[in-house]
């Protein structure tokens, strides 16, 4: 019997627990338990896939009130990749998201910029659905570069972010744990037809059986704004944070010692697995 508690930073950049995984730290482990807080409590919330993308044009710089049919406008080719997304967006599906900046637009407003530069993150329930929205996100950035002259270099992130996939039985018991110390969670149809971030435990749950429940800390406010940054600290918090962390333990415990419950996670991390890279490479 082992038990191991890894630290594991950089989600937010980079990715840190897939280079976790190509290192082998998740090798031999029977299962994963991870936590994130949120408004609620739910055992499972649908984390998507994510992929980043970095779009760098490059133009000719010229004076823009003398000569400006001399340069090649970067600044139009990046106003054009933004509003073709836009465009796009009425073709996209629902639960598709793609939202992105302009990081930089030009020097000056008398000179024509020779170089613009972009990040987007692209979002899918699935590695298959993300594939079909990347295709078409970098479409709209080429097509950009073509109308403008522009030349255009389109790099992705170092590590695509998987989505979180479910296991039942192990949420199962956390949510019967859970409620033995007083949580209430949200509803099934809460859970289905919600939308939660991307994170790269997804991609762990891919190689060792998962649980990454999302917890409630005392506050209505929403993840990533400054109100919230506040709640987490307060001393409520805390008192959410070891609830949650003790529905873990009792969780783990069950798995170590009901036998049965091991063979469910496998199976149900089996299947659902075995369902996912179906989608992905079909036979």
């Amino acid at each position: 019997l082992q038990i191991a508690v890894l630290g594991t930073p950089a989600e937010e950049q980079g990715g840190g627990k897939i280079d976790l995984i190509n290192a082998g730290a998740f090798e031999g482990l029977d299962v994963v338990f991870m936590a994130h807080p949120s408004q609620e409590n739910a055992a499972y919330l649908p984390d998507v896939a994510e992929h980043d993308v970095t779009v760098k044009y490059y133009g000719k710089a010229s004076h823009a009130a003398a000569y400006p049919w001399e340069g090649v406008n970067a600044l139009d080719a990046a106003v054009l990749a933004y509003n073709n997304l836009s465009v796009l967006r009425q073709q996209m599906k629902p639960t598709w998201r793609v939202h992105g900046v302009i990081k930089n637009g030009g020097v000056k407003p008398n000179i024509i910029p020779s170089y613009t530069e972009l990040e987007f993150y692209l979002r899918a329930p699935s590695m298959k659905d993300l594939s079909v929205l990347t295709e078409k996100v970098e479409n709209c950035f080429k097509s950009a570069a073509l109308a403008t002259g522009c030349k255009v270099e389109i790099k992705g992130g170092e590590n695509d972010y998987y989505n979180v996939l479910p296991n039942r039985s192990l949420q199962k018991v956390y949510k019967e744990n859970g409620k033995k110390l007083g949580m209430e969670f949200i509803s099934e149809d809460s859970v289905l037809n919600g939308l939660s971030g991307s994170t790269d435990f997804g991609n762990v749950t891919f190689v060792v059986p998962g649980l990454h429940p999302y917890f409630y800390i005392g506050s209505d406010a929403l993840n990533h704004t400054e109100q919230y940054t506040e709640a987490a600290g307060s001393q409520d918090a805390q008192f959410y944070a070891l609830r949650t962390a003790k529905a873990l333990a009792m969780t783990a415990l069950d798995v170590i010692f009901k036998q049965s419950l091991l063979e469910e996670v496998r199976e149900d991390f089996r299947q659902v697995k075995l369902k996912e890279e179906g989608q992905i490479n079909p036979v």
